[in-house]
């Protein structure tokens, strides 16, 4: 990884947005072929930063729901760097909590400040409008090593 923080920014936008039409596949992490949220912040980060940074371990659609782990959250404490959410720069993976009292659990990538890449059941992966619907349920946001 060469460059300044900003053209790794840079090349991580370009890497999401590279995902777009993506099927959605739970656990998946194959640009072209299937991807859910988590597996493009995965395929992103071995684009750009080269081997991911743990082994995934399984998991089934409802796990933050059957565990109440903050698992998303504690992976992103270990491998990315926190930032402000009135900080957020395009590139940076934000992280959602759906509802109050339940584990943030999906993920999706800025591309522009208004702008993100993200994967959801029943879709593609698309880049969407970071709507108010979405700004409210923002509940963490990080930076990935060297941006």
């Amino acid at each position: 990884m060469s460059g300044t923080p900003d053209e790794l920014r840079g090349r991580l936008v370009a890497e999401a947005r590279a995902w777009i039409g993506t099927p959605y596949l739970h656990r998946a992490s194959c640009k072209g072929h299937g991807a859910d949220c988590l597996g493009l912040v995965r395929g992103v980060w071995r684009a750009v930063l080269g081997d991911e940074p743990e082994a995934l371990p399984a998991y089934t659609p409802d796990w933050a729901e059957a565990t109440g782990a903050e698992q998303m959250l504690e992976a992103g404490m270990r491998h990315l760097r926190a930032v402000a959410i009135e900080a957020i720069r395009p590139g940076d993976v934000l992280l959602f909590r759906f509802r109050p009292g339940v584990p943030a659990k999906h993920v999706a990538l800025l591309v522009t400040p208004e702008r993100m890449v993200h994967a959801h059941d029943g879709a593609a992966v698309a880049e969407v409008f970071l709507a108010p619907w979405w700004r409210r349920r923002l509940a963490y946001a990080f930076a990935f090593p060297g941006a």
